[in-house]
């Protein structure tokens, strides 16, 4: 999202809504799969994800109404909606497993990128709304990178990535 300055806060609520409707549509792809435990921490990332991109539209209307109404929120070789992982999970065939190992590991990556937005927000920001955000993604996205390791580890799955955000978890 870049350095900061007078646009950082807005370059930044548009980063995170497209991050976040990433999250939204990677949650979608496992609904109603019949897969015990995949659907609760789905519905909870949808119904979360869903709140936070409503709040971030509201600031944004009030805090920028002469903005743009597209402008260009990514990172220096970064794409904060984590399409990647869509595409990633949508390459094989998809079967019950694949698509739950898929979301699974997908999350922990597109959490991992909100975790890095967070806390390039709580150096970059001086809005004390968009420092509580930064704050509440960082608490929530480690609390369910967590939780979607300890899933993975049910399956057997346990793997070096899973690991590589946790440096990112402190305050």
């Amino acid at each position: 999202m870049g350095p900061a300055g007078s646009t950082y806060d807005l370059r930044f609520i548009d980063g995170m809504v497209e991050h976040h409707a990433g999250a939204l549509r990677m949650s979608e792809y496992v609904f109603n799969i019949g897969t015990p435990g995949v659907g609760a921490p789905a519905n909870s990332i949808w119904n979360e994800q869903a709140r936070e991109i409503k709040a971030m539209r509201q600031w944004r209307k009030a805090w920028y109404p002469d903005a743009p109404v597209y402008p260009v929120a990514l990172r220096p070789n970064g794409d904060p909606n984590s399409m990647a992982d869509l595409v990633r999970m949508s390459e094989t065939k998809p079967t019950r497993e694949n698509r739950v190992q898929g979301f699974l590991e997908g999350m922990i990556e597109h959490h991992g990128g909100a975790l890095q937005m967070a806390h390039e927000a709580r150096e970059n920001s001086t809005n004390p709304t968009i420092l509580r955000l930064a704050r509440e993604i960082i608490v929530a996205q480690r609390k369910e990178i967590i939780d979607l390791r300890k899933m993975l580890q049910s399956k057997g799955i346990n793997k070096p990535d899973h690991y590589k955000f946790d440096g990112l978890f402190a305050l």
